[in-house]
């Protein structure tokens, strides 16, 4: 089998992966990203027992215990860029002999789950509630780098979104990436459930105006009227749709939960939603573990 070479798989002096510096006994199947890295330890209070606590830039690795179980929490920063580290890297742990540098014959599934923070894109979703994407939306224009089966693209949803917005030709091209079907039955029940679109920025990308003016200042307002077939886009965020393309495409499960920390319709923003992170993380910690 081909070897993967040394400047492709960048491995550290003990052979762990380059930017988590993580080896394959670190993690679990189960593994709860967040983009703070704060709150890798808002998780893992909860374990009975952590195994290890590993850390190398904005990325926070504990491995524990949690209801029985053996559970990772990991921080990624915020972006796409980041996932496209993060998620290659926790593949290769699992699926790449890092000794010989060869893919595995057989291949391991993860399920990987980001708890995040967003903002609603529909007036309904009150703030410190929470929301599952059913679907990723990426703006980001990370998956157009990697070659991939049509297949694992929502292309009705895409080019419906196209059409709607009058997607400017500037713009990388979006694409569309569903959650994985048993995560969302396993960990779904009771949160407000859409598609997640997924900025490549905070401000310009998102619709945020402050001395630059933006190249379509109706944007925001497409996509809040959105709907395909009863999909709306009910929330935005930065990391979701690489998260679920990069997932798909390696063979791995994944799903994002938002807790909603501001309305951009109703302009309205938490006045506290620690609280709300916190009961998000104890309601996944059960589920995922049961």
């Amino acid at each position: 089998m081909k070897k993967i070479g040394d400047s492709e798989l960048i491995l550290n002096s003990n052979d762990s992966v380059y930017h988590l510096h993580l080896l394959p006994e670190h993690i679990s199947g189960d593994i709860l990203i967040v983009g703070d890295q704060g709150r890798v330890e808002t998780i893992s209070k909860y374990f009975t027992n952590i195994e290890c606590k590993i850390q190398n830039r904005e990325f926070v690795t504990h491995t524990g215990t949690y209801n029985g179980k053996r559970i990772t929490a990991l921080s990624t920063g915020i972006g796409t860029d980041n996932i496209d580290i993060v998620v290659n890297e926790l593949d290769a742990l699992v699926n790449i002999d890092l000794k010989t540098r060869t893919i595995k014959e057989k291949l391991t599934s993860l399920n990987i789950v980001r708890l995040g923070t967003s903002g609603a894109l529909q007036g309904d979703i009150p703030v410190d509630d929470f929301v599952m994407s059913t679907h990723g939306l990426g703006f980001d224009g990370l998956l157009n780098f990697y070659q991939t089966e049509k297949n694992i693209f929502e292309e009705e949803i895409t080019e419906a979104f196209i059409k709607h917005t009058g997607w400017g030709a500037k713009l990388a091209r979006p694409y569309t990436v569903k959650a994985s079907d048993s995560l969302v039955n396993k960990l779904g029940e009771g949160f407000f459930k859409g598609i997640t679109a997924t900025a490549s920025g905070f401000y310009g990308p998102q619709g945020r105006k402050l001395r630059i003016d933006l190249s379509d200042p109706l944007l925001n307002d497409k996509i809040e009227t959105f709907n395909f077939k009863g999909h709306r886009i009910t929330n935005f965020e930065m990391e979701t749709s690489a998260l679920y393309g990069l997932g798909t495409i390696l063979g791995h499960n994944t799903l994002t939960i938002c807790t909603i920390i501001a309305n951009r319709v109703s302009k309205q923003y938490s006045k506290n939603y620690h609280p709300a992170v916190e009961k998000m993380i104890q309601i996944v910690l059960d589920r995922i573990t049961a």
